[in-house]
């Protein structure tokens, strides 16, 4: 028998030795005051001192500027300070003879955080004891500690911080669980977040917000996060049942599903089994899946989708963009009436169509030559003051040409000059011959006027078979004036 990835993976005891920290090179990259515009220039001037300012002498140039501080100054610069931490150190303890050691439980946070992140944890635990004996101990501040030591590759640490917290008087409850594992799986350390929980749980009871956290982990894992991700759904059924509410784990559970091998087959069943119990995923998990069902032009799973969390099921509200994709997926598998009652649809679910709803809808009806309800959606398009891909109205006037409908060939024409001025010369003169060959010679010659007025340049070709035709109709003297137009432009 196979053995599974769960049981075959090596399991860290939280007390085992970590591994080495990564080198400098991968730490944070830290915010810059120069990189946030409009600073008071107090808090500028004093960032610009620390960040060029030695540590041995950061204290007495300071003292020679003669700063008056507030304890949100001292925020400011603290959260701008991270890539100077002894500066930063330094400036914290000068500010606190400014401020009478009143700093705020923000600023010791920071400074928590900044010692952390820069990976002095002696001194970030100096710091903490200093924040116990000051009663400003919270779980922000373990919250912190639990990121910098997973982003330092030292996740053993931060479950023993976890373990310790209620000796420094905060609450080892479930949310600071969740905080732990929050930590470690946005690492991308999932497998060791769900390893921890089954020795967290015998003291520590996990919520839904807990699974979620796991779930979403897993998500971001890809092809390898769906073991995983069922291993763990299969735990959250049995811990703590069904629940409504717990559409944060459904949504990140599904999306991971989505993405693996048979995916959208996989999601089925499960959203399936979900609809029994009265549970359904969120809207991320239907653009999620939307998204791979337009990847493999699979409609009939996209219905399914939408017709049990948007039209039978209510329990969601589609945005455009989702709409957007229905559309892009019936318009691709040739069912443009579906795509149009989509469009009908929108308004009344709250949705609004947008330049790309419209344009996607037009290239289709166009491209499947339904010229009346291309020319509806047209007209509704430009309406509602959205203007049609230039793409879309040069095949537009051609089309519309080829089956006969001059008027609204000529329709879509007025809207492409009125909105591009380059790369007009090929349906310009397509236009003018195709009006010549319906007979609607007064139109033909009355837009080839328009053109030459508008910088347009007419072929020898169109010119000439211009020519043919009002010569014939014995109006030589029009085409005569249209010439001397032309050679006057």
């Amino acid at each position: 028998m196979e053995e599974s990835p769960r049981a075959s993976r090596k399991r860290s005891h939280p007390f085992s030795s970590s591994s080495p920290s990564p080198p400098l090179s991968k730490r944070p990259n830290f915010p810059s005051f120069q990189d946030i515009p409009n600073l008071p220039s107090n808090i500028k001037s004093l960032c610009h001192l620390i960040a060029t300012t030695s540590a041995a002498a950061i204290e007495h140039a300071l003292e020679c500027a003669a700063v008056i501080i507030t304890p949100h100054d001292v925020e400011e610069v603290l959260r701008l300070s991270y890539g100077f931490p002894g500066q930063a150190v330094k400036f914290f303890r000068w500010s606190g003879r400014q401020l009478h050691d009143k700093h705020t439980p923000y600023s010791w946070n920071l400074v928590v955080d900044l010692l952390g992140k820069n990976r002095f944890f002696d001194a970030m635990w100096d710091a903490i004891k200093s924040m116990q004996k000051e009663g400003l101990l919270s779980l922000a501040t373990f919250a912190s500690v639990f990121g910098s030591y997973v982003i330092a590759n030292r996740t053993r640490e931060a479950i023993m911080a976890f373990e310790v917290m209620e000796n420094y008087g905060v609450v080892r409850d479930v949310i600071a669980l969740n905080s732990l594992l929050s930590a470690i799986c946005r690492d991308g350390r999932t497998v060791d977040a769900c390893d921890y929980l089954q020795i967290a749980k015998k003291f520590v009871l996990p919520d839904a917000d807990s699974y979620a956290i796991l779930m979403e982990g897993w998500e971001g894992e890809g092809d390898k996060g769906v073991f995983g991700a069922k291993e763990t759904f299969a735990e959250m059924v049995i811990e703590i049942g069904w629940d409504p509410a717990n559409v944060p784990a459904y949504d990140s559970f599904l999306c991971a599903l989505v993405r693996g091998p048979d995916g959208l087959l996989e999601a089925i069943k499960f959203v399936d089994s979900m609809r029994d119990r009265r549970c359904y995923p969120g809207v991320r998990f239907l653009k999620v899946a939307l998204d791979e069902c337009v990847k493999f032009h699979d409609a009939r799973t996209a219905k399914f989708f939408w017709e049990v969390l948007v039209e039978v099921g209510r329990v969601l509200q589609p945005t455009t963009e989702m709409y957007n994709l229905m559309i892009a997926l019936f318009c691709y598998c040739g069912d443009t009436d579906s795509a149009r009652r989509m469009l009908d649809e929108m308004v009344f679910r709250g949705a609004f169509p947008d330049v790309a709803t419209y344009n996607l809808l037009f290239k289709f009806l166009i491209k499947g030559r339904k010229l009346r309800e291309a020319s509806a959606v047209f007209t509704e398009m430009v309406k509602n003051e959205f203007v049609p891909d230039q793409d879309n109205c040069d095949t537009a006037v051609k089309v519309y040409v080829d089956g006969g409908e001059p008027l609204l060939a000529i329709k879509v024409w007025k809207c492409l000059v009125e909105n591009y001025q380059n790369d007009l010369e090929r349906t310009a003169n397509f236009l003018v011959v195709g009006l010549r060959d319906l007979n609607r010679v007064p139109e033909a010659v009355k837009y080839a006027e328009d053109m030459i007025e508008r910088g347009i340049r007419l072929s020898s070709s169109t010119l000439s078979k211009l020519r043919q035709t009002l010569v014939k109709e014995r109006k030589e003297f029009v085409y005569e004036e249209l010439l001397r137009k032309c050679k006057s432009q």
